[in-house]
């Protein structure tokens, strides 16, 4: 048996073996499009059609190949890949990519027409997300694909998908756009499924010129639309269509249990949107003013942009307000009218900054325990629940990020940070009068830091 027979049989034997423990249809989506190229040295060399299968692979069943290679040969064996197209293995054969769907089945209506990026506004928070955006609605599926777009909630992580989408629809009339929402396309697969309709949804995503997805971080844990998910973007990405996402956080903030998926898009480009500084809150005050036809008083916007700091949805949410209550009485606005419209929207916001030494302090009194202690290494039920309850509030109430927030706890690893929030998050659905203390804790740590 020569070396090429050897290699073969070694791993034809491995995947037999794995097949019952992974299943049929895992076993048919990452190792039946591999090709065996030679072993040599002690290393398996395996042709995959992408990166998205060799990182899968190396995730999920490595170790365990290895396992099964030195079973059956009694030889320590390791892997190794080599990243070359070959579209007819990418899918298994049962599985097609049904014929492309028309462009009439891609409503302008998808896409919102004010999104664009002429009403974005420009500013050091979103300068580089925006130029990387940009340059895709130029030229998709190019050198910035898959694009993540990741930052908090109403930053305009949104309005520049849109804009993405917008742009390519006027400069490529026909070309298959399609935004939706993670909880959308698994809405859709479920009732394909369903209805038996499943070649109409594959048709439907995998033939796109330009998927946009927001919020991918809500696709996990929902297994078969997570599995299904990776299907379509290996076949969009091997067709070199443009693959665009966004999540809340940073591809370094996932639990490991959502690395899973966003590891398939860490290696295209990563950009964040943060907080706009004070002048660009106030040019996006002034361009919302511009497009509402709604003229401002400069101090009045000084005084909207000075106090909502943290959200462009909110500023644009406090303009439209104002805007409301002069259609109304017709009187110019001023300042102090100004204060008293939004008076209940900007409490928040124009309340001193939370610190992390604040909630510790709130926190500790509730539950009767000692500030080290939360900073401490005990994992006692007594001390891990007020711990987990500060660690959470500092991630909801603060800028810290993950890693900042394990630092001020006695430098613990921001994984222990993400997994109190998330911990506190599911008890704070389950449980009312639960999410009742978590207010009542947030009302006492804004008043202590009055």
């Amino acid at each position: 048996m020569d070396g090429l027979n050897q290699a073969e049989g070694l791993w034809a034997q491995a995947v037999a073996r794995l097949r019952p423990e992974i299943g049929d249809e895992n076993a048919d989506l990452w190792l039946k499009p591999v090709e065996i190229l030679s072993l040599d040295g002690g290393v398996l060399m395996l042709k995959v059609p992408n990166k998205f299968f060799s990182d899968g692979i190396k995730e999920r069943y490595q170790k365990r190949l290895t396992a099964l290679f030195r079973d059956i040969s009694g030889l320590d064996i390791g892997l190794d890949f080599r990243v070359e197209k070959d579209l007819s293995r990418v899918l298994p054969s049962s599985d097609p990519v049904p014929q492309a769907s028309a462009q009439s089945d891609f409503a302008l209506s998808d896409l919102n027409p004010r999104y664009t990026f002429e009403n974005f506004v420009i500013g050091e928070s979103n300068r580089l997300a925006r130029a990387t955006a940009e340059s895709i609605g130029k030229s998709p599926g190019t050198q910035y694909n898959p694009y993540v777009i990741y930052g908090g909630v109403g930053l305009g992580k949104t309005h520049l998908m849109h804009a993405i989408g917008n742009a390519l629809r006027r400069q490529h009339p026909k070309a298959r756009v399609l935004y939706t929402t993670s909880e959308q396309f698994a809405n859709d697969f479920i009732s394909a499924l369903q209805n038996n309709a499943i070649d109409n949804f594959r048709a439907k995503y995998r033939s796109l010129d330009c998927l946009l997805i927001d919020d991918i971080q809500f696709m996990i844990g929902k297994e078969r639309s997570e599995q299904e998910f990776f299907h379509t973007f290996n076949a969009l990405f091997d067709s070199r269509k443009q693959i665009i996402v966004s999540s809340d956080r940073s591809p370094k903030e996932m639990t490991p249990l959502e690395q899973r998926l966003v590891s398939r898009l860490e290696w295209g480009f990563v950009a964040d949107i943060k907080p706009p500084d004070l002048e660009t809150r106030i040019a996006i005050l002034r361009k919302k003013g511009e497009l509402e036809q709604f003229s401002v008083p400069d101090d009045v916007i000084l005084f909207i942009a000075s106090s909502v700091k943290t959200n462009v949805r909110a500023l644009e949410g406090a303009l439209i307000r104002l805007k409301a209550f002069q259609s109304m009485t017709g009187a110019p606005l001023s300042v102090d009218e100004a204060r008293e419209i939004l008076k209940d929207t900007l409490v928040n916001d124009d309340a001193s900054p939370i610190r992390a030494e604040t909630i510790q302090r709130v926190v500790a009194m509730k539950y009767s325990v000692e500030i080290k202690d939360l900073k401490g290494h005990q994992r006692t039920a007594l001390i891990a629940m007020p711990r987990q309850v500060a660690m959470y509030l500092c991630c909801v109430m603060t800028e810290m990020s993950s890693t900042d927030v394990g630092r001020a706890f006695g430098g613990k690893d921001h994984s222990t940070v993400l997994h109190a929030r998330k911990k506190i998050e599911k008890k704070i659905e389950e449980d009312p009068f639960f999410m009742e203390l978590i207010n009542k804790l947030k009302s006492d740590i804004r008043a202590a830091e009055r």
